[in-house]
């Protein structure tokens, strides 16, 4: 990995709204998970793949020269691309810029894998008292915005 996932505090202003992988350029981009391809072209001058998954989950790719086309049903692991060079800010050979959003929020793609930054939880808040609180037996992933929210691999 060669950058985090670093989302804006407001959608409108600057941030990562990704992960950033090194590979070499030509490497395979796989499907994270099953889905249909919802968009194969170019954005901003940049080649993407889309790929709409269930839950209202979406994962994008970039810069990847797309071997399918919208429509396309897609099992985890597909060959959905080829990675391009080109990214910009990459200071590798090649970077694949992976995405996950749900509706219009970005989320953290690393918790697909269950790689995203944790945090514990309480389970109640702490007492008057000032003992601490019960800590949950699960965590969440920092990259949703709303603590309620839990992203595992099991998400796709």
């Amino acid at each position: 990995m060669v950058r985090r996932f670093d989302p804006p505090p407001q959608p409108w202003l600057s941030g990562h709204r990704g992960v950033d992988l090194a590979a070499a350029p030509g490497a395979p981009v796989l499907a994270a998970g099953a889905g249909v391809v919802l968009f194969a072209g170019t954005v901003a001058g940049r080649p993407v793949l889309t790929v709409g998954h269930a839950d209202g989950l979406r994962t994008t790719y970039e810069p990847v020269r797309a071997r399918l086309t919208a429509g396309t049903p897609v099992e985890a692991g597909t060959p959905v691309g080829d990675l391009l060079a080109g990214h910009p800010g990459c200071t590798e050979a090649a970077c694949l810029h992976w995405g996950l959003r749900r509706d219009a929020e970005y989320l953290d793609p690393l918790a697909l894998l269950g790689l995203g930054r944790v945090r514990l939880l309480p389970l109640h808040p702490a007492p008057a008292d000032g003992r601490s609180g019960v800590a949950q037996p699960w965590a969440s992933s920092v990259g949703s915005r709303t603590a309620s929210r839990s992203y595992s691999s099991g998400v796709l």
